[in-house]
This record gives structure tokens, C-alpha cells and sequence, in this order.
């Protein structure tokens, strides 16, 4: 509402008041949709019936002639635009009456453009966030925390993600990502990558073959897209390991994690970048950094930077060191930190931000030992592994836990050859496992009733809760889990 004189009539309706329903006339029927019903005071009184109160509220002092529009765009009714001269005795001509029909419908067209931008940006909210895992995760390896904030204003939500998941032998995941664009289209492509992820990872590869399958699967993207260009993004991919304490990391395009060490000094590790995913041709490098527990790992993607990742990383650092402390819970450390960002009620940016407090396995509930290409060594393996479990107190798991180390013993004896390890470790679950020399991946069948063997792995499966196998630098190492209530 706006007057030319910048005082609006007391007797109009105001901003914001019901306006009073008008009986139905001819005049209005005739005009209701797409045309500007253009009335003189006379023609406005008659229309309104000549009801004191209506004239008050639709007819200001001294009106001469007035301009009705509705307010209409694809079958929505918005609204309805009036304009009157007071001050004016001369009626609109028809260049007044061309301007304010095409007034209307471009603001027609901006208010359903507005509705479908929010209707889209509200679905790939609700999208975005049914996709993420939930906020906290507590496991052996780490207590975890996430945040995700979507951008604001006129910037519709974008495909950042992040994640956590368990790993084979107490290691944890953790994942955060940015895909290019905005809209339902990106939250849908990281619906497609964070499956990818979970499924890769699930296969134990190493961070930087992980990377490359990922790089591969983009690319496939890239050639099904109507704009390949739309598809793509950056991608940071780290795995820890609580019994080692140290942490693989591999990034395509991503900036590198903050460490925040217990004593409080905050690094960034010295990660080489790969490309973004979808490029290809180049190499992903993988970077290895030793934590203490209770370091604190902070991943983000760019929104958290802000336009300068330079500066930004910088204050990031200010900021963890400033506020990560033991007594902190990572919860309302990652609050305080989007606290802190100068955009955090309306950022231009998706902002995303995975926080990992570590953990570490006592040396004391480890256990390693190695053996010959000798058939002897399955006693000594049983014997080992029976001696250990009574030390810890774990007797009931004797019986399951002497057939899978014999089991796994004599495979790698029969079909690998040596060096073999068996290791055991003791935490939420025990774990076991026999590593070897050789990339021979098992394979679980029911073997026939006229088969002599084959039945191995078929039993570990039903004995543990979960089983598979891991390559390593060397070799691969089959990994079992049982529940230390041997249930």
C-alpha cells in the first residue's frame, strides 16, 4: 500500500486487516480474470451497492477514477491490485490501463515463481535431511556429531552430506561431501553418491580406491545427464582406526580436515587434494595421520568457509581452538561454531560440518601372534586364543571362538602359506582376525551333502554376528565379530 503523498487514507483498509467481501455485480464478473476493470466513482459506487461501510474501505476522499486487476497465474488466485486518482480529474487512458494489466501479471508470475521456488526448496530440505544419518553416533572408534544448516534467502538448498559409519575391527568411516548445484537435482545426485559411498566402503577398499570408483560412477553420471557439467563435486573420505590410532585420509577436491589434538593445538594434515570427482585421469593420494585419544577431527564443506577458504580456514582454526575442549560435548561445539559464522541465520551456502572425538583400544585388550605353514600351528592358534579369553574373562566364547580360529588357521595354511596372523581384540565386540599373503577373496557356499569340505565359512557365518574380508598391502585379512555376550 503506497500513496503519492506518502500518507495512506485512515479509512482505507490497513496493512495487514481483512478486507470486507464485495457483492457480485456484472461489472466485476465480466472482468474477474485477466482483464483491469477500470471504474469512475460513480461506476465503483454502484458497484459496491452504495454500502457506506464498503465506500469507506474500497473508495478514498476525493476519488475520481480507480484501476482493479487480479492478481492470477495458472490457475492461482494471488490477489487483486487497485490504484486511484484523488488528486486528478482525468480518467486512465489506455497506455495506463496496458501498464497496470502488465504490472499484475508480472507480479503474478514473480509470486508463483516464489511459490514453486519455496515448494522446491522445502522438498529438498525435507530430502536432504531424510538422507543424513543421524546427528550423533557413538562407537569404539569415535563419538561423532552433525550438523547441517541449508542455505538461505534466494539460494535453494544444495547437495552437501556427510556421514559416519562402522568399519571391519572397530575402524569408523567418515565422510563429507559437496555436490555441484542446488535443488532437488543435487540432493537427489547425493542420495545416489552417499549409497555408493556406504556400499564401496562396506567392500573395505582404501580411501583413495574408494575415491576412483566414485570418480568412475560420476562420470557414468555425467554421460546420463541432460547438462554433465551439473554433475560433480568435491569429496573427502577418511577412515580411522582405533587400535593403530591412525587415521587414512584421501580428498577430491575437498579442503582438509581441522585436528584439534587434546593439549589444544589445531592442525590441518598435510592432504594433497585429488581432483574433483568427475574430472578423472589423476590419481587420488591418501595421507596418514596419527591421533592421541580425545583429538577432535572437524570435517565442513566450503559453506563453512565462507567466500575466502583461506581466511576462513584460518578462523576456523581461532575458533576450535578457542572453543574444542574435553568438558565440551562435540553437540554444542558445532553449535557455537555455526554460532560463529558471520552468514549462520541466512547463509548463502549450504554449511555442513562432521565432528569425530577419538578413541583408542588399551593395548591390553590386543592381542597378536604369527605363525608357520604348519599344520601344528592350528593347535597353538586354539591354544593361544583359549588362554586369551580365559585371561579376559570371556570363557563362554571358548567353544565358537576355537572352531573359527581353526577354521580361518587352516585356510590360510592350506590355500595361502605364510606369514600368517592371527589377532584378537577385545572392546564392544571380540574380534578376530587371520591375516595372510595372498589376494584370494573367500567365498561363502552351501556346499552338497556329497562334498567333503566347503562347510567352513558357512559355519563362521552362523557363529558370529558379523564376518567378511579386507585387502591389505600384503595380502588380506579376514575379519570375524561376536557379541561378548556370546548371544
Amino acid at each position: 500500500m503506497k500513496s503519492a503523498d506518502g500518507r495512506w487514507p485512515t479509512g482505507l483498509a490497513q496493512v495487514g486487516e481483512p478486507l470486507p467481501a464485495v457483492p457480485e455485480s456484472p461489472e466485476i464478473a465480466a472482468k474477474s480474470v485477466g482483464g483491469v476493470l477500470v471504474a469512475d466513482a460513480a461506476l465503483a459506487r454502484r458497484i459496491l451497492q452504495h454500502d457506506p461501510e464498503l465506500m469507506v474501505r474500497y473508495m478514498p476522499e476525493g476519488m475520481h477514477d480507480s484501476l482493479g486487476c487480479p492478481l492470477y497465474r495458472g490457475g492461482r488466485f494471488f490477489g487483486y491490485a487497485q490504484v486511484y486518482r484523488t488528486r486528478t480529474a482525468a480518467p486512465f487512458d489506455e497506455t495506463d490501463i496496458k501498464l497496470m494489466h502488465d504490472l499484475c501479471a508480472r507480479t503474478a508470475t514473480a509470486i508463483d515463481n516464489a511459490f514453486h521456488f519455496t515448494r522446491e526448496h522445502q522438498t529438498a530440505v525435507v530430502l536432504q535431511r531424510s538422507l543424513l544419518p543421524p546427528a550423533a553416533t557413538s562407537s569404539a572408534a569415535a563419538e561423532t556429531a552433525g550438523i547441517y544448516v541449508p542455505a538461505g534467502g534466494t539460494v535453494s538448498v544444495g547437495g552437501d552430506w556427510y556421514d559416519a559409519f562402522d568399519l571391519s575391527s572397530l575402524r569408523i568411516g567418515l565422510v563429507v561431501g559437496d555436490v555441484v548445484g542446488h535443488g532437488l537435482e543435487a540432493a537427489a545426485t547425493m542420495a545416489r553418491l552417499r549409497t555408493a559411498v556406504q556400499t564401496l566402503a562396506d567392500l573395505d577398499l582404501p580411501p583413495d580406491e574408494l575415491l576412483a570408483h566414485l570418480d568412475d560412477l560420476v562420470r557414468r553420471m555425467q554421460i546420463e545427464a541432460d547438462e554433465p557439467d551439473s554433475v560433480g563435486g568435491s569429496y573427502l573420505f577418511a577412515v580411522y582406526n582405533p587400535v593403530t590410532r591412525i587415521c587414512h585420509m584421501a580428498s577430491a577436491g575437498h579442503p582438509p580436515p581441522a585436528v584439534v589434538l587434546p593439549d589444544g593445538q589445531v592442525e590441518f594434515p598435510p592432504l594433497t587434494p585429488g581432483p574433483l570427482l568427475g574430472v578423472g585421469d589423476n590419481p587420488f593420494e591418501v595421507t596418514s595421520v596419527t591421533l592421541p585419544p580425545g583429538s577432535t577431527l572437524a570435517l565442513y564443506t566450503d559453506g563453512l568457509l565462507g567466500r575466502d577458504a583461506t581466511a576462513g580456514m584460518a578462523q576456523l582454526a581461532a575458533d576450535l581452538a578457542d572453543l574444542c575442549t574435553a568438558d565440551r560435548s562435540l553437540k554444542t561445539l558445532g553449535s557455537e561454531l555455526i554460532g560463529r559464522h558471520p552468514d549462520a541465520e541466512r547463509p548463502r551456502d549450504d554449511i555442513t560440518l562432521l565432528l569425530a572425538r577419538t578413541r583408542a583400544v588399551a593395548e591390553e585388550n590386543t592381542a597378536v601372534w604369527e605363525y608357520p605353514a604348519d599344520p601344528a600351528a592350528v593347535h597353538d592358534a586354539r591354544s593361544h586364543v583359549n588362554a586369551q579369553l580365559e585371561a579376559w574373562g570371556l570363557d563362554h566364547l571358548l567353544f565358537s571362538a576355537e572352531l573359527i580360529v581353526s577354521e580361518l588357521v587352516t585356510n590360510a595354511i592350506r590355500y595361502a602359506g605364510a606369514p600368517i596372523s592371527l589377532r584378537l581384540i577385545r572392546d564392544r565386540v571380540l574380534v578376530c582376525e587371520v591375516s595372510d599373503p595372498t589376494n584370494t577373496h573367500p567365498r561363502l557356499r552351501r556346499a552338497l551333502s556329497s562334498d567333503e569340505g566347503g562347510r567352513g565359512l558357512f559355519l563362521i557365518a552362523q557363529l558370529t554376528a558379523r564376518w567378511g574380508s579386507r585387502y591389505t598391502a600384503s595380502g588380506k585379512t579376514i575379519w570375524t565379530e561376536q557379541h561378548l555376550s556370546g548371544l
